[in-house]
């Protein structure tokens, strides 16, 4: 529903051509802009019902208190591997467990690995490489999410969370303490609930707007072929330099993997082309410009750091191996 109001938009009522590059990035920004607000707005509303009846402050205390022995990281990458988000689409949701006070490197195991891993990548990838390819895909995305969740998790970043974040954990525990000491009934909470997830919509718009329109730039007018000279197997530091040019595109999984199918056909190693393909999705721009509502430069700097270190690694491995 939300394209087909995007298609009318922007090729009926605007005029523009979906055959030009400036049509293309029009449409995705108007897609892709109100996909996330009404994303955003539903899973804050959500996640605040939630905390008023069952405090996360509870969650997080059981995961500090409690040793899990690195299940958490697995439970938070797999449940991101199931949700069907791409990187900016994920944040709403990783917004939610911030503000719940979920320990951050669960929450990073979420963030890693929702974009990576969808069920319709993972399908398509299927049908054009291969059942021994998909799950290495697969596992790989999982495990990065895990490996990357932990090693964040173990820095204890929670001082380099934005401001803004941490007044909203402040105030969203303490609303739900008096909530739950003075047994407020659900239709008296329900408008202070709306009225806090529309705050949080409002606070992080001009970092939607922003990155959308970085990412709807890069997906209408960057040509592929510009990547694929410089992935070519025969450069050793194809690898690290198809991630560094990775960054600035925008995709979800599902929109990348018939990029990926044209990289492979033209001689590109697979493990070049799967490490290309997880930082679009993984890493990007616009990611960058929405997290930091939630983040200061330097853990953004950090979390890029942390997971591109690791997408290099699966890199390289997936080339020894396939």
């Amino acid at each position: 529903m939300i394209q087909d109001f995007a298609d009318w938009l922007v090729y009926g009522l605007f005029g523009l051509s979906a055959d030009t590059p400036l049509g293309v990035a029009v449409n995705f920004f108007f897609y892709d802009t109100i996909k996330i607000l009404i994303l955003l707005f539903f899973i804050s509303v959500l996640m605040g019902i939630i905390n008023a009846y069952f405090p996360i402050e509870r969650l997080r205390n059981y995961l500090v208190t409690h040793k899990m022995y690195g299940l958490q990281y697995v439970l938070a990458s797999i449940f991101g591997a199931i949700t069907p988000f791409c990187s900016c689409s994920s944040i709403p949701l990783f917004i939610g467990f911030v503000k719940g006070g979920i320990p951050l490197g669960v929450t990073f195991a979420f963030l890693i690995t929702s974009p990576l891993v969808n069920e319709v990548a993972v399908a398509m990838f299927l049908g054009s490489f291969g059942l021994k390819v998909t799950l290495i895909y697969v596992i790989s995305g999982i495990l990065l999410g895990v490996i990357g969740g932990f090693v964040l998790g173990r820095m204890h970043l929670s001082p380099y969370l934005s401001d803004w974040v941490k007044q909203i954990q402040a105030s969203s525990s303490a609303q739900a303490g008096e909530w739950e000491k003075d047994h407020t009934t659900f239709i008296k909470r329900l408008p202070v609930i709306v009225r806090d997830a529309w705050k949080i919509v409002s606070g992080v718009l001009i970092y939607i707007l922003i990155g959308i329109g970085i990412g709807a730039f890069m997906h209408g007018f960057v040509p592929e072929g510009f990547f694929e000279q410089y992935m070519s197997k025969d450069n050793w530091f194809a690898v690290p330099l198809s991630v560094i040019l990775a960054v600035p595109m925008y995709a979800n999984a599902a929109g990348i993997v018939p990029v990926i199918e044209v990289f492979v056909a033209k001689g590109i190693p697979m493990g070049t082309a799967i490490a290309f393909m997880m930082a679009v999705v993984g890493l990007s721009l616009p990611e960058a410009t929405l997290l930091k509502k939630v983040m200061t430069w330097r853990l953004i700097a950090i979390f890029f750091g942390t997971v591109a270190f690791f997408i290099i690694l699966s890199g390289y491995l997936f080339n020894f191996v396939l």
